[in-house]
């Protein structure tokens, strides 16, 4: 599922570095113009504290919650859903037991481990406010924390970075500026170019993998399709020679990064990822986070969820990603385990899919959907949020789940607990969050 591309600047600096395609390097500010490593965030205060990582996964496209975890002991939901429910525990491909109500899709069943342990928690009806059927609208308003404006510049990550002091880095690679204050590499996007949600003045980069720190830009294709220059000769060509400048902890940071080599930090704990592209992602997500760099913040994505036709119930299309991401996500926990409490996984999306199928065993642009919450201390083994079931006067305009928690309820507890920022104000603007949290996903 494709972006929403960001407004345009006209101011030159930024004109410019969006013509060279330097994501890395420029992101869009209320203010006018920010660049990603110009801008200083402040030094930490007090002393150094255990760094926590938080990790975010969004599924673009609106995946199907009501697959994902079935509400099993409803009636409804099987006579809604003739072809395309997944059949309850202890059926054939039936759904995998969480609790009295809830049931886990079979494809899922690499997080079972997760989910016994204690380190899985799921949150159901949970959504946006706003009640945009529009895949770009709906995954703005996720990343910018503020449903329902659409001229919100920064993303709430990029906010949170601004407000949370950052964490002093061991460096275990012992590569300069990465254990100072203004460590470029606080916040990375597994991305082709830098998503919404950590679009600001604060530093973030966007890498499309380790071993390959390349972003394209007009003219520099050359025959078959690649891109014929690297970061630094792409820079290098910029005639702006105040703003070349600015990115020299950028040229570091690329450096290090590829100094993570596909041998260093192999998986740990038989953890076996899928040589699918999120598989890859998450294990280099996981050197990252082992290598210590610094990296407080890592966001990456995966499509393929917007199943209008053909969805499938236990088995098909919508079974096989979510095999997929239950492998990624699996082997990256068990990978990570003697960390795992240091880091938290928050899956979201930009809504749900209708509780009725359609006319071609698919599923339309619904509204409430499940987040998922990995790591991080989680109080987990438990279906979280305020379910009303799948009777007709439960619904929402007659056709989808309703949303009964905000998505921000949740963020708001993970980075209350995890992170440790306790005002968030200044990040999710004109939402009260409530005091404490009320869905208690943490203990």
């Amino acid at each position: 599922m494709s972006r929403r591309p960001l407004p345009p600047c006209t101011l030159p600096r930024r004109a410019l570095l969006r013509a060279l395609g330097l994501s890395a390097l420029a992101s869009a500010t209320s203010a006018g113009v920010g660049f990603a490593f110009a801008q200083k965030p402040p030094a930490p205060a007090g002393p150094a504290r255990r760094r926590k990582v938080l990790v975010v996964l969004f599924q673009r496209g609106a995946v199907d919650g009501l697959s994902m975890v079935p509400p099993v002991a409803d009636k409804h939901y099987y006579e809604l859903r003739p072809t395309i429910a997944v059949p309850p525990p202890g059926k054939p491909d039936g759904a995998l037991k969480l609790d009295a109500t809830f049931g886990l899709h079979p494809a899922l069943a690499p997080l079972s481990p997760h989910w016994a342990s204690g380190a899985l928690a799921l949150v159901h009806a949970v959504g946006s406010p706003d009640t945009t059927r529009s895949h770009f609208d709906a995954q703005d308003y996720v990343e910018t924390g503020t449903p329902g404006l659409k001229h919100t510049e920064d993303g709430f990550l990029n906010r949170l970075l601004r407000a949370a002091p950052p964490v002093s880095t061991g460096a275990a690679l012992g590569a300069a500026p990465l254990g100072k204050a203004d460590n470029p590499l606080r916040a990375l996007a597994f991305s082709p170019s830098l998503p919404r949600i950590l679009v600001g003045p604060a530093p973030a980069v966007a890498i499309s993998s380790l071993d390959q720190f390349k972003v394209q830009a007009p003219g520099m294709l050359g025959a078959a399709g690649g891109v014929s220059g690297d970061f630094e000769q792409m820079y290098a060509s910029a005639v702006d020679r105040a703003l070349r400048g600015t990115a020299s902890d950028a040229f570091e940071a690329s450096r290090t990064l590829r100094d993570i080599k596909k041998d260093s930090f192999p998986p740990a704990h038989g953890a076996a990822y899928p040589t699918s592209p999120l598989g890859k992602r998450m294990r280099q997500i996981a050197q990252v986070i082992e290598a210590d760099l610094g990296v407080e913040m890592v966001v990456t994505d995966c499509g393929g969820w917007d199943t209008h036709v053909n969805q499938g119930a236990a088995k098909g299309q919508l079974a096989n990603r979510l095999d997929d991401l239950a492998q990624s996500l699996g082997a990256f926990a068990t990978d990570l385990t003697d960390r795992l409490a240091d880091v938290c996984v928050v899956t979201v999306t930009e809504f749900g899919r209708t509780v009725k199928e359609n006319g071609t065993a698919g599923t339309d642009h619904g509204h409430g959907s499940v987040m998922m919450v990995l790591g991080g201390k989680v109080r987990g083994k438990k279906v979280y949020g305020r379910w009303r079931g799948l009777a007709p006067e439960a619904l929402f305009e007659g056709r989808d789940v309703p949303v009964t928690t905000d998505h921000r309820e949740v963020w708001s507890e993970v980075l209350r607990a995890h992170v440790g920022v306790r005002d968030l104000s200044a990040i999710f603007p004109g939402y009260a969050t409530p005091d404490g949290g009320r869905l208690g996903l943490f203990g």
